[in-house]
């Protein structure tokens, strides 16, 4: 058994763009990312997934886990500022996996319709663990595809797939197609993704498995740090 995460980590350009709250109540991005370095350092999870990953936070990451395998997809699009120059040093965003002991890196793709968006795979522990983010859009469909053919290439061997889909559970079973399985959460979980307006699901981050077992599936409020809580899980293989 391993234990998994994932969260958005929120990029700042992205936050800036879209008017989050998150900039509202974490003005300096210098303090966030110091703050998000702290609660990812304090998870004890095997395997953290991270979307939206800015360079200057990724820094932070490397600077704070030496002893934990980083690995990191660079998107090729680099978020552009609306509103002004960016505090980051880095505008560059990442897909990052996090993992306790040794990784081989499969694949890491920008996915072929969405270059700021992709996935990134990882051998360890006995399994593959395959970070994504995928778009919010029609594009979600041939991205899911890919997801799903990533998988079956790797016929045999237990999968997890760990990342922010954009869409809610049942949406991701039908795109990804049977013989995967996305963990339950508690019937009055916190949302993965709240929002207080706007028809779109507010349960979009997944831990989904194939040729494994996944249960103790959760969220953990992030307090405010994002604009996605954290979801965690225990993986079976």
């Amino acid at each position: 058994m391993i234990t998994v995460a994932t969260w958005n980590v929120l990029h700042r350009v992205h936050a800036e763009n879209w008017g989050a709250e998150v900039i509202d109540r974490w003005p300096d991005e210098t303090a966030r990312i110091t703050a998000v370095t702290a609660l990812v350092a304090a998870r004890d999870e095997h395997v953290i997934a991270l979307q939206e990953v800015s360079g200057d936070q990724l820094a932070s990451l490397r600077d704070a886990l030496p002893d934990r395998a980083i690995h990191a997809l660079r998107y090729p699009r680099v978020p552009v500022p609306r509103h002004g120059a960016s505090s980051l040093h880095d505008r560059g965003e990442y897909l990052v996996l996090l993992v306790d002991g040794a990784g081989q890196e499969v694949t890491a793709e920008p996915f072929e319709n969405d270059p700021g968006n992709g996935t990134l795979a990882v051998r360890t522990a006995g399994l593959l663990v395959i970070a994504t983010h995928v778009s919010g859009d029609r594009r979600s469909t041939w991205q899911l595809a890919r997801l799903a053919e990533l998988v079956a290439a790797v016929s045999g061997s237990a999968v997890v797939l760990l990342g922010d889909f954009n869409i809610d559970r049942a949406a991701v079973q039908s795109g990804l197609g049977p013989g995967f399985v996305i963990a339950d959460l508690p019937p009055d979980s916190l949302p993965t993704r709240p929002r207080t307006s706007g028809p779109k699901s507010q349960f979009i981050d997944h831990i989904v498995v194939h040729d494994a077992v996944v249960g103790d599936a959760a969220v953990d409020d992030v307090d405010g740090l994002s604009d996605h809580n954290l979801v965690h899980a225990a993986v079976t293989v």
